[in-house]
């Protein structure tokens, strides 16, 4: 099949969403498909063997990380010659649209799918009076699909209640091969915990975006005697972060990548993520499958992925003190931590990307028949 793919965000800029595309288009590409990415122009000519067609745009005020392409009419001519059999949109806003506009104006079929979970993004950056109509906009967007993906039963059933059509879920994937607990090493632990390998270590990797409410971590930290955080990325909100945990044992790794970054999850202790808007929160996965128990909130598409108690903890969002027990709980008890690493590990093997992938195709196919 030849599939046009539209998405806000690509390469360079690494994300769980980003992630997942390079994963799903190198699979793509290895069983035959042919994919053209249309994306933000960042200056990457190609992935994997897949044309990168890039949209000149300019960064976000707020996210200069982000570009904002708009679209132009040589994206239709572009997709006019280049005949897709599918168009595959990627979060919907301002270069999908274009996406879904040409794929009704050529008839070719067109899939959506939801990895951020926008409207309650809004509540943090001071936005919440807009969550009414942004819900609006995007059932506005997405029933112009042929089908819409999400990557959990939770966003799933979010997306239905608010009136989205045609949603069906989009299983799972983590890369099982790259994270895996043996990459643990005390030189990795020395290096999060800036020197002090013994003491015992907190790990958080993503986006440092005021929605990842990273601030809750910081009582969990002051709880645990002796305890050093790693937050590894970046984002909009370090400059606050730093503020906000000044005097604390923590570090600001900034981005890490490949082995690295297994590494650094398989040498932690405990991966806390306080976050209640992620639709699945890929990170999870590669941390359970670098064999480093989670806690995290109950909430979003994260119960699909944890279990409390077997491969990971869950806490209520709402307790101030849900966290600081969960963690505490994790750090004391070493038998109870090694048996939910090992269940973490088997719960990721569980979802390859190869099978995820194999299910985009279904559906991919399914909706080229018509």
């Amino acid at each position: 099949m030849r599939i046009a793919l539209f998405t806000e965000t690509f390469l360079p800029k690494i994300d769980g969403i980003v992630t997942r595309l390079c994963h799903t288009i190198d699979h793509l590409q290895r069983n035959g498909d042919k994919v053209l990415i249309f994306s933000p122009d960042y200056g990457v000519p190609e992935y994997k063997g897949a044309k990168i067609y890039g949209v000149p745009g300019f960064p976000l005020p707020m996210y200069p990380e982000l570009k904002m392409a708009v679209p132009r009419p040589a994206i239709g001519n572009a997709l006019e010659e280049w005949k897709p059999d599918i168009i595959h949109v990627v979060n919907p806003a301002i270069l999908g649209l274009a996406g879904l506009f040409y794929g009704k104006m050529l008839k070719i079929p067109l899939v959506a799918s939801y990895h951020t979970h926008l409207p309650q993004y809004l509540q943090h950056y001071g936005l919440g009076m807009l969550e009414g109509l942004l819900w609006e906009l995007l059932k506005s967007a997405h029933n112009q699909a042929d089908l819409n993906l999400c990557t959990s039963m939770a966003m799933v059933q979010e997306l239905r209640s608010h009136g989205i059509e045609r949603v069906d879920l989009w299983q799972r994937g983590v890369d099982t091969e790259l994270f895996h607990p043996d990459l643990a090493s005390r030189e990795m632990r020395s290096h999060l915990s800036q020197g002090n390998p013994d003491s015992p270590l907190l790990l958080y990797v993503g986006r440092l975006g005021a929605e990842k409410e990273i601030d809750r971590i910081k009582p969990v930290l002051e709880a645990i005697p002796d305890a050093r955080l790693a937050l590894v990325g970046d984002g909009p909100n370090r400059e606050a972060l730093e503020k906000l945990f000044a005097g604390t044992a923590t570090h600001f790794v900034g981005y890490l990548r490949g082995r690295e970054l297994t590494s650094a999850y398989a040498s932690a202790d405990a991966f806390i993520f306080p976050s209640r808007t992620e639709t699945l929160g890929l990170v999870l996965l590669e941390a359970m499958a670098a064999g480093c128990p989670v806690v995290a909130a109950r909430s979003g598409g994260i119960p699909d992925i944890v279990t409390d108690g077997i491969n990971g903890y869950l806490f209520d969002p709402t307790d101030e003190q849900g966290a600081i027990a969960a963690t505490q709980r994790l750090l004391a008890h070493p038998e109870e931590r090694e048996k939910v690493r090992q269940n973490a590990r088997q719960e990721a093997e569980r979802w390859g990307w190869a099978a995820a992938t194999r299910q985009l195709q279904r559906y991919y196919q399914k909706g080229a028949r018509g």
